[in-house]
């Protein structure tokens, strides 16, 4: 037997410490099948079972979300990023570190980029690629169908283009954020990075990495109990993937038309849509779809029917999250 260690001192034993409980019983489900050697537990935060079940419930939430809710909430995830991405090219336009501690320069924006998605998963906000994860394990555990999923994708997908275009066109574009130097070349620089020297299969091959570490820093925040633990949670896998230069279709969606705003050479919107969009798509999709939401969703909830209760937990405090507390702004058609 091993322990599961509740608030206020409390216990509960139990044979297998990877199977806890779903999100709307207070029943702790384990599979006889299996065994395991003493785990302590900390329940500072959710276990990666109870974190997927979340998962699944939001994505259900999310597929019954009024179709016009979804498609703002996605302009107000894409102005987000959008804010997040300025700034972070902002904090690298030093041509000294460029020049000599190119390393140093790029920690310096990865530590400023994951505050955008801080700010959508602390707003509600409705990015493409994160809801490419709720969507799919909601979807597998049987609580969302496939024309639901296609709809939440297809109105997050123009949403976020939308608010990205707005901010980074409009409000700064226009603004003349990046007309002074060193910040016109940086950006002209950030563009043909990403568009003209990589080939399509190298950008698709980091859309799925990309990807991967942004649904983990969802599944983190998520995870997480307090605005510490999920402001902490999400940052790391973003800043690993900024720092690695990894592709992320709605981050395209701002630093490659802000290049084609700001005239760079060989840079059209033809371009754009070959090696901006659609590589990084599919890559996302597939990093974030089966990298995360799938893996995590059959590690932990597919077969769960088949499990049979060994202890209950009592304590109030131990339960997670009912779907009136998840629903918030979400609202049936």
């Amino acid at each position: 037997m091993s322990s599961y260690s509740v608030p206020y001192g409390q216990q509960v034993h139990f044979e297998n410490p990877r199977v806890l409980p779903s999100a709307t019983t207070s029943s702790l489900t384990l599979n006889k099948r299996d065994h395991a050697t003493a785990v302590h537990v900390n329940v500072a935060c959710y276990t990666a079972a109870e974190t997927i079940e979340l998962i699944s419930q939001a994505g259900e939430l999310k597929g019954a979300m009024r179709p016009e809710k979804t498609f703002f909430s996605a302009v107000s995830a894409g102005c987000l990023l959008a804010f997040a991405a300025a700034a972070n090219l902002r904090a690298q336009a030093s041509p000294w570190l460029i020049d000599n501690a190119p390393g140093l320069n790029g920690l310096i924006g990865a530590m400023v980029f994951p505050m955008g998605l801080v700010w959508i998963v602390l707003t509600g906000a409705e990015l493409f690629t994160d809801v490419i994860m709720y969507t799919i394990v909601a979807a597998l555990q049987g609580k969302l169908k496939l024309w639901q999923l296609a709809r939440q994708w297809f109105l997050c997908f123009w949403g976020n283009l939308a608010g990205t275009l707005f901010v980074m066109i409009v409000i700064l574009g226009y603004g003349g954020v990046f007309q002074e130097e060193p910040f016109f070349s940086t950006m002209q620089a950030a563009a043909t990075n990403k568009q003209l020297l990589p080939t399509w299969y190298q950008i698709f091959l980091r859309g799925i990495g990309c990807n991967w570490l942004v649904c983990l820093a969802c599944f983190h925040g998520m995870q997480g109990k307090d605005l510490v633990s999920k402001t902490v949670g999400i940052w790391w896998p973003m800043f690993a993937f900024t720092h690695l230069g990894l592709d992320h279709v709605v981050a395209n969606m701002s630093y490659i038309p802000m290049g084609i705003f700001l005239g760079t050479p060989k840079l059209t919107v033809g371009l754009y849509v070959l090696k901006g969009v659609i590589p990084v798509l599919f890559g996302n999709i597939l990093g974030g779809g089966l990298f995360v939401g799938t893996y995590y969703w059959w590690m932990y909830l597919c077969g769960s029917s088949d499990l049979t209760a060994d202890a209950t937990l009592s304590e109030t405090d131990t339960k997670l999250p009912t779907k009136l507390e998840l629903r918030r702004g979400y609202e049936h058609a």
